[in-house]
């Protein structure tokens, strides 16, 4: 008989029901328990503190349908509605390893399938507007180059629309996957990408109306920084003096991720350093 079956319906009550519903899941491993343990007595927590009404549970629970429902492969709802709250970027600060580049959101357009390209490559699917040559390096905690190291970038274009959303460009224009030259360093040539509106076309932009946000947040290159033997770090990269750094829809500008594009040689340039902590795991050599 197995511990759900031992509690007999009638016995359910108000007073009882989040003991019951916890003791009811045996997860596989200890911190999985705890997670569950603690969500679900967050969950009854709130429902009990605010008198949730049956009619504001269904509305929450068709918020949540929708965010489903809109979703796609290139549209993340529920990532979307984690960034808006905050608590990507919250989890992005907590679970920051210590010297190392801090994280910021992942965002709801990431894709994974973004082109591999050579060091030095021209993301542009033609030679159009002014192009920004975007200069780096990953290095570790103590400044070391390290060896292996790849990015994945994406980013919106000067009209602030990723090229997933753009009819009129390639869907890999604008985005990148690069392996680091032994130094630990990558170049590529793109434009300075622009601000945009997170998708509000959606239960999020209805959440965001409701409470008299902003949906604009400022222009940004995204990476995904990896490395063998190193944690991995999901950041963006946010081009000073942007109207909306101190409006941010999604809370994840930090001051340390904010950057001037400086004139070298007569062309625009960023130039850029990542730094990546030591993994207790390393990290698997694709």
């Amino acid at each position: 008989m197995d511990r759900q079956s031992q509690t007999p319906a009638y016995d359910i009550s108000p007073a009882n029901v989040t003991e019951k519903v916890i003791a009811s899941f045996v997860m596989k491993t200890p911190r999985q328990q705890q997670l569950l343990n603690s969500l679900v007595g967050h969950l009854h927590s709130f429902a009990r503190e605010n008198q949730l009404t049956h009619a504001e549970w269904a509305e929450a629970i068709g918020f949540l349908f929708r965010c489903g429902e809109i979703s796609s492969d290139k549209r993340d709802e529920f990532m979307l509605l984690s960034d808006v709250l905050g608590l990507s970027s919250l989890v992005d600060m907590t679970d920051a390893p210590q010297g190392a580049t801090e994280g910021s959101v992942l965002g709801p357009f990431y894709a994974s399938d973004s082109p591999q390209v050579p060091l030095g490559g021209d993301l542009r699917p033609t030679a159009d507007g002014t192009g920004q040559l975007v200069l780096g390096r990953v290095v570790d905690v103590d400044g070391a180059p390290v060896p292996g190291a790849a990015i994945d970038m994406w980013q919106t274009a000067e009209n602030g629309l990723y090229a997933t959303q753009d009819d009129a460009v390639p869907d890999n224009a604008f985005r990148c996957k690069m392996r680091c030259a032994d130094d630990g360093t990558f170049s590529f040539t793109t434009v300075l990408p622009g601000p945009y509106m997170v998708p509000d076309d959606g239960p999020v932009g209805e959440l965001l109306r409701a409470g008299g946000r902003t949906a604009w947040r400022p222009a940004h290159f995204h990476f995904l920084v990896m490395a063998p033997g190193h944690r991995s770090v999901t950041t963006e990269i946010f081009v000073a003096g942007d109207r909306y750094l101190g409006s941010d829809a999604v809370f994840g500008v930090r001051k340390s991720l904010i950057v001037a594009a400086e004139q070298k040689d007569g062309r625009p340039v960023i130039d850029l350093t990542f730094r990546l902590a030591r993994n207790d795991v390393p990290l698997a050599a694709e």
